[in-house]
């Protein structure tokens, strides 16, 4: 079913994985979507534009492209982009650190910044950032992705009290194991491991990840504001 009231929604990294499982969800539910990536290729018809959320003058290029191709000020953020340098902290170097969490959490950053004067132009809308059952659960090996991720809680909620009054949700989805070309490349052992400490016995479908984030993006969301949505087989149980 279609959303009563469409919103145009820049999907970062929404060019594989989990990120285009959103984007075509979003597009299935009726919102004009537009994918944000570095190469600006448009997957599966879906519009594109060049987008590198290490960069400002990059982001804020993107949202007035995106604007320009759906002809509105853009009334949703999904802020999907991220990456992994994974190694034990020992090992860890300053440059593993840094380019994690400037992806990850000040990329995410500098987008929902560039998003809340298009947000606040639209007199209301959505933003959903993607975070990790790693935020709050933890994982060996990933000390700068799950800060990366932890943060972004703290971001959603800082600005659900700046944006609240202007009807703008700020809402946190945390995906636990999902079939993604990621995982596909785990050993079978480990992901046999993994799955016996996942509740539901089997991991997520990206599609599952989606369908949160539609919801968010909806009007059936509009008194959502600053939550954390785990999406894990009961994983991290909520923390």
């Amino acid at each position: 079913m279609t959303d009563p009231t469409p919103r145009p929604v820049l999907v970062t990294g929404g060019n594989r994985g989990i990120g285009l499982a959103i984007a075509r969800d979003l597009r299935e539910a009726g919102h004009p979507v537009v994918v944000g990536c570095r190469s600006g290729e448009a997957p599966d018809g879906l519009d594109a534009v060049t987008l590198d959320v290490t960069d400002a003058e990059s982001v804020d290029a993107a949202f007035t492209e995106a604007e320009k191709i759906v002809g509105a000020p853009m009334g949703g953020l999904v802020a999907n982009a991220g990456i992994t340098r994974d190694q034990l902290l020992l090992r860890m170097t300053d440059e593993d650190v840094d380019t994690v969490l400037d992806t990850n959490l000040v990329g995410a950053i500098r987008c929902a910044r560039r998003a809340t004067r298009s947000l606040m132009r639209a007199k209301g809308g959505r933003i959903v950032l993607v975070s990790s059952v790693v935020a709050l659960y933890g994982s060996p090996g990933q000390v700068n992705y799950a800060a990366s991720k932890a943060g972004l809680v703290g971001v959603a909620r800082s600005l659900t009290r700046e944006l609240g009054a202007r009807r703008i949700t700020v809402n946190v989805v945390a995906p636990g194991y999902i079939d993604t070309a990621m995982t596909e490349e785990l050993p079978e052992d480990l992901k046999a491991t993994y799955r016996g400490l996942i509740p539901a016995g089997r991991f997520g479908a990206p599609e599952e990840v989606a369908a949160a984030v539609r919801f968010l993006v909806s009007d059936a969301a509009a008194y959502v504001s600053g939550a954390v949505i785990p999406v894990d087989g009961g994983l991290g149980m909520g923390h």
